[in-house]
C-alpha cells in the first residue's frame, strides 16, 4: 500500500478511535501484550535476521545494541504495553474550568492529535511503545523504522494488526525508504511527525517538511561534580551515567569537575572508567592530574559518542559549568552533584535542558522511569512537548463552553 493510502486510512480510523471507551482500548492493549509474549521465540528469530543484516552492513555497536532483542527486552516491551493499559486515560479530560462574569463556563478538554507519524532507527521496542501510547491516547500512528530492524518491526506490527481487527488501520507501517519524504508532506492526513534519530536524520527530514515535527535529538548529556559534592556519590553517579549503557541518548558524554576537588576524585574515577573499557579524553587540567589520556579537541564537547568514550573538563566555578552545558549541550539531560541548596536552585533554573537532575544519574530520562508507562520519544525542543513524551503529550486541547442562552452585546 502506498504511503498516501496508508495515511488516508489512518486518518479515517482516527475518528473511529474517538468512540472507544477506555476499557475497550485497555482490553486491546492487554491482548497485544499477550500476543507478543506468546510469540516471543518467533520474534527473536526475526530479530536474528536483522542482527545478521546489521553485521553485514557494518552497523555501529551502539545501533546494534539498540537493535538487539532478548528475553528481557521482549519482557520489558510486554510490561510497557501493560503499564500503559493501567494508566489513566487523558482523552476528554476536562480541566481549567472557570465561570465568566456573564455566567458562561469556559474550560478545556484534552483531545487526540489525530494521526502521528514516527520515524526512528534501530530499536524494535519503539514499535510497541509508540503504538501503545498513541492508541491509548486515541491517535492513529504511522511507523517508519530503520531498514536494519525491518523484520522485527514487521512482525510486531502484524501482531498488533491481528489484535486490532477492524481497527487495523490505526497502525500503518512504511517499508520503503522513499516513503519518508511523502510522509512528511501529507499535511491533510498527518497531524504531527515525531523524529527519533541522529542530527543528520533530523536535518535531512526536517528540510521541506509540511507536517509539524517534534524531534528526539542528540543526547550530549553532562554530569557536573561540584566542590560541595559527596565524592563517593559523585563517583557512583558518574560511572553509572557513562558505563551502564553507553549507546543510548541519556548516557553522559561529558563530565565536568570543579577544580577544588578534581585531584581528589579524578584519579580513582578515571581508573575505574578505564577498567570498564572507557576511553578517556581530557582537557589540559585533567592531563595535569592523570597521565595517559587523550587531549580533547573542540569537537569533543559537541560529540554524542554513544560508546565508551568520555570527555572530561575541569572547571573553576558553577558559572563555568553552566555556560559549558548550555553552550555545548543538546538540551537533553544534565545533572549536578552537590550538597549546596543555593547551587542546586541555580542549576535547576539556569540549565536549559529538557531534564535537569540533582544528585541523580542522567540514565533515568525515560518515560517508564518517570512514571509515564513508556515513551514515544524525548523531545529536546520547547513547543508543545519537552522531555519524555507520554500520553498527555500526545494530546492537544480545545476550549469547551457551557451557557444558558448568553449572547454577546
Amino acid at each position: 500500500m502506498e504511503t498516501r493510502e496508508i495515511a488516508k486510512k489512518a486518518k479515517e480510523c482516527s475518528y473511529r478511535l474517538l468512540s472507544l471507551s477506555s476499557k475497550e482500548k485497555d482490553d486491546i492493549l492487554l491482548k497485544i501484550a499477550s500476543k507478543i509474549s506468546e510469540k516471543e521465540k518467533d520474534l527473536l528469530k526475526e530479530n536474528e535476521k536483522d542482527l545478521s543484516y546489521a553485521k553485514g552492513i557494518g552497523l555501529s555497536s551502539a545501533l546494534t545494541d539498540r537493535l538487539l532483542l532478548n528475553e528481557k527486552r521482549v519482557g520489558d516491551m510486554v510490561s510497557g504495553i501493560r503499564a500503559v493499559a493501567l494508566l489513566p486515560d487523558p482523552v476528554f479530560e476536562v480541566y481549567d474550568m472557570t465561570r465568566r462574569p456573564n455566567g458562561m463556563l469556559v474550560g478545556k478538554m484534552r483531545h487526540p492529535l489525530g494521526v502521528i507519524g514516527i520515524i526512528y532507527e534501530a530499536r524494535p521496542n519503539v514499535t510497541a511503545d509508540a503504538f501503545s501510547l498513541c492508541f491509548k491516547s486515541s491517535n492513529s500512528v504511522i511507523l517508519k523504522g530503520g531498514s536494519e530492524a525491518l523484520n522485527s518491526n514487521k512482525f510486531i506490527v502484524n501482531l498488533i494488526k491481528d489484535a486490532l481487527g477492524d481497527l487495523k488501520d490505526a497502525i500503518g507501517f512504511i517499508e520503503e525508504r522513499g516513503g519518508v519524504k511523502e510522509l512528511v508532506s501529507l499535511k491533510e492526513y498527518i497531524d504531527c511527525i515525531i523524529l527519533r534519530g541522529g542530527k543528520r536524520l533530523i536535518e535531512e527530514i526536517g528540510e521541506g517538511a509540511k507536517v509539524p515535527i517534534i524531534s528526539h535529538g542528540e543526547g550530549i548529556c553532562h554530569v557536573y561534580i561540584d566542590n560541595e559534592a559527596d565524592l563517593n556519590m559523585a563517583s557512583e553517579i558518574a560511572y553509572n551515567a557513562k558505563v551502564q549503557r553507553p549507546g543510548v541518548c541519556n548516557a553522559m558524554e561529558t563530565l565536568l569537575v570543579h577544580s577544588d576537588i578534581a585531584r581528589d576524585i579524578l584519579p580513582n574515577l578515571i581508573k575505574r572508567l578505564k577498567d570498564a573499557g572507557c576511553e578517556i579524553r581530557g582537557d589540559e587540567r585533567v592531563g595535569e592530574i592523570v597521565q595517559n589520556i587523550i587531549p580533547t579537541t573542540e569537537d569533543d564537547w559537541k560529540t554524542e559518542y554513544l560508546s565508551l568514550i568520555l570527555s572530561i573538563k575541569v572547571v573553576s566555578s558553577l558559572d563555568e559549568a553552566i555556560f559549558h552545558i548550555n553552550h555545548y549541550g543538546s538540551h537533553h539531560s544534565d545533572s549536578i552533584i552537590t550538597n549546596s541548596y543555593s547551587k542546586t536552585l541555580r542549576f535547576l533554573k539556569e540549565i536549559d535542558s529538557a531534564s535537569v537532575y540533582v544528585n541523580v544519574s542522567t540514565r533515568f530520562t525515560d518515560g517508564f522511569e518517570f512514571g509515564l508507562g513508556a515513551e514515544i520519544g524525548t523531545s529536546t525542543q520547547k513547543l508543545h512537548a519537552r522531555g519524555p513524551m507520554g500520553l498527555k503529550e500526545l494530546t492537544s486541547s480545545k476550549f469547551i463552553i457551557f451557557g444558558e442562552g448568553q449572547i454577546r452585546k
